[in-house]
């Protein structure tokens, strides 16, 4: 989770398997992917505390995430739709969001605005800056489907991308120990000073970072004939 950035689109990636690229057709459906799967995590109960306020804003305040992400960054999916991962290129110095974001954050979070403006203001504060890298916003399974080893399978997909091909690092906020978990095992590191915490007696948000894997040298077949 986090404050979306304007950042240049990315050029290719790797989408092996039922991984495949968001479209603008999905554009709703994801957007219902992410509040469903978003919906009791701490950050979220703190945005909104009602339930039922916070099951009708966040379709709406996703949305913004989903379509800033497909026009500045990649989206991620599976074939059947249940799970999204947001990713943005970012630069040494992340830049601030779009001119009319504020009219569009205004718009989806109605009485809870200053909730969401502090949500944002605490995560822009902890960005890294000073080095380009590739930026998890969010990633999100489908509650009925979490489990199963989806989240791993998106990450896998674009991090063969920034091993392979860009040699870029990655930054992420996990939003509670579970996921923080996850990201672990994906060769993600606590950031110095984590967790920082929401204002207000607000809870931990964890800032990990992964530096680029190195990948194993395949030899082609012709070469090792010669080599011997």
């Amino acid at each position: 989770m986090g404050l979306p950035k304007r950042t240049p689109r990315l050029a290719g990636s790797d989408t092996p398997g039922p991984v495949v690229p968001g479209e603008a057709a999905d554009l709703g459906v994801l957007s219902q992917v992410i509040a469903d799967a978003f919906h009791d995590l701490p950050p979220s109960r703190w945005l909104v505390p009602d339930q039922a306020a916070r099951r009708e804003i966040f379709p709406g305040y996703f949305r913004l995430y989903v379509e800033h992400a497909m026009a500045s960054g990649v989206v991620h999916t599976t074939t059947d739709r249940t799970a999204a991962a947001l990713w943005l290129p970012t630069g040494e110095n992340p830049a601030g969001p779009a001119a009319d974001y504020g009219a569009q954050l205004a718009a989806a979070t109605g009485p809870w605005i200053d909730r969401f403006l502090a949500f944002d203001a605490t995560l822009d504060q902890h960005h890294p800056v000073g080095i380009p890298h590739h930026h998890l916003a969010i990633l999100a399974v489908r509650p009925d489907h979490q489990g199963q080893g989806t989240g791993s399978l998106l990450l896998r997909a674009y991090h063969q991308t920034l091993d392979r091909h860009d040699g870029a690092p990655a930054y992420l906020e996990a939003a509670d120990l579970r996921t923080r978990q996850l990201y672990l095992r994906h060769d993600y590191a606590l950031r110095p000073g984590a967790p920082f915490y929401l204002p207000d007696g607000g809870p931990p948000m964890w800032p990990m970072w992964r530096e680029p894997q190195p990948q194993p040298v395949v030899q082609e077949e012709g070469s090792r004939e010669r080599a011997t």
